[in-house]
């Protein structure tokens, strides 16, 4: 039986540079840095334990890059956390915008992937 979602992919073009942003700028943790192959590492990130994000692109995938991730994220309030994310250089395509089902705002890594962060 299936129990959860382990991982999410993330393609990205510079590991080092979305680790960095991952880490220091919306606060996920390092579940697993090592090698995988020549110039190649396998990055698994988590937030508070939960939901996982690996940062790699498999070979032939690049085109991938860069595009909407269909990822949304959960904040409890989102125009706070906007206006954290936005001080802590996040970049937003659109900041908080209210509807009937909640509050969501869009943004984007330093590959260009864009993310919904909404409320519940």
């Amino acid at each position: 039986m299936i129990r959860q979602v382990k991982f999410v992919s993330v393609p990205v073009a510079d590991q080092q540079r979305a680790l960095d942003f991952y880490t220091r700028k919306l606060g996920f943790s390092i579940l697993t840095d090592q090698q995988m192959g020549p110039g190649m590492r396998w990055i698994e990130l988590a937030l508070n334990g939960g939901s996982g994000l690996a940062l790699f692109t498999p070979p032939g995938h690049e085109g991938r890059i860069g595009s909407f991730s269909g990822i949304s994220f959960e904040a409890d309030n989102v125009e706070k956390t906007y206006q954290e994310l936005v001080e802590c250089g996040v970049e937003f395509e659109q900041p908080p915008k209210k509807e009937s089902w909640g509050t969501s705002a869009i943004f984007k890594d330093p590959d260009g992937n864009t993310f919904v962060l909404s409320s519940r």
